[in-house]
């Protein structure tokens, strides 16, 4: 499923329409009702980890500030200033063309069960993608391959929002939900300007395998499977080494590669630039080691394949 650097590019490809009315809505979504969403403004837009949320308004209702201009003021009442912010805001400047967990418990909502006194400036939907989840603006995603019955059958989209200015927005394989407010923690972002290594760096000490950890979202939100595996090659550590076992510059060094590398990969996608990966789904690694592959996780939890070099990443014993 998209991971955090994906879903971040998915929301900007919305900013552009935030402020405008939704004039006409289509889509196969069958747990939201679509129509729900004519005639409301979007009014923001935000992402947190690998969930995308959107907020509507009645169309009548004044903006409220942006999740940007919320930003500046916070910035501007700290009286201090964040050159990693800075670059962010550089790379968000630009608004490209278009183009992966469980979802955690909360409470959700029908459109006529929103609490009237929902938390922020309106009511939100929540979108979490699925494994070929994605968002294009002014354009629908063709087939570019026939499937297992060998028609070239366009990807049907769950929802489609056309809006007063012309332009529209088309979501893929995704499930949506209504809730009060966006539920995250910036401070668990890897790609947020509020993320907390000390936190991070404190999990990431505990006795339990180290790519378990890694996928652990209230700690390293938007880290996915690709980033685990890349990240973990990089810092040259053996997935099941437990993070105990490890000396704290190793782990500065694990969580240096998981930023920089959630931070390459988010730039070259806004550059249109694709990924590719030193181990992730390959047979050798960039030295022409043989890889081995495993499926991973914790007792009850969901499992992962996961691809290491026993020489570059040998197990500490």
């Amino acid at each position: 499923m998209p991971e955090g650097p994906s879903v971040r590019k998915f929301q900007l490809l919305t900013s552009p329409f935030v402020g405008q009315v939704v004039a006409k809505v289509g889509g196969s979504s069958r747990k939201l009702n679509v129509n729900d969403l004519n005639a409301l403004r979007l009014q923001d837009s935000q992402v947190h980890g690998k969930n995308l949320y959107l907020a509507f308004v009645a169309a009548e209702r004044p903006l409220g500030p942006r999740a940007e201009e919320r930003a500046l003021q916070r910035e501007a009442a700290g009286g201090a200033h964040c050159p990693a912010q800075a670059g962010q805001g550089q790379i968000c400047a630009a608004h490209p063309h278009s183009q992966h967990e469980e979802l955690p418990e909360e409470p959700q909502h029908s459109r006529a069960e929103a609490p009237d006194g929902a938390e922020g400036p309106g009511t939100w939907l929540r979108i979490h993608f699925g494994m070929f989840g994605s968002v294009r603006a002014n354009e629908f995603s063709r087939a570019n391959r026939a499937n297992k019955r060998g028609d070239w059958k366009d990807p049907v989209p769950r929802l489609v929002l056309h809006f007063e200015s012309g332009g529209f927005l088309v979501f893929y394989n995704c499930r949506m939900f209504w809730c009060s407010s966006p539920r995250a923690d910036p401070a668990s972002d890897i790609l947020s300007v509020e993320f907390h290594r000390g936190r991070a760096l404190r999990a990431l000490r505990a006795p339990d395998p180290i790519c378990y950890t890694l996928l652990d979202q209230r700690y390293f939100s938007g880290l996915g499977n690709i980033i685990k595996n890349e990240v973990l090659y990089l810092a040259r550590i053996h997935p099941l080494t437990p993070g105990s076992l490890l000396a704290p510059s190793d782990l500065e060094h694990l969580l240096d590669c998981a930023v920089q590398f959630s931070s390459e990969w988010l730039h070259n996608k806004l550059c249109g630039q694709r990924l590719h990966p030193q181990v992730y789904q390959k047979e050798q690694c960039p030295r022409g080691h043989p890889l081995m592959k495993g499926t991973f996780g914790p007792s009850g939890g969901f499992k992962r394949l996961t691809w290491w070099c026993p020489q570059c990443q040998p197990a500490v014993l």
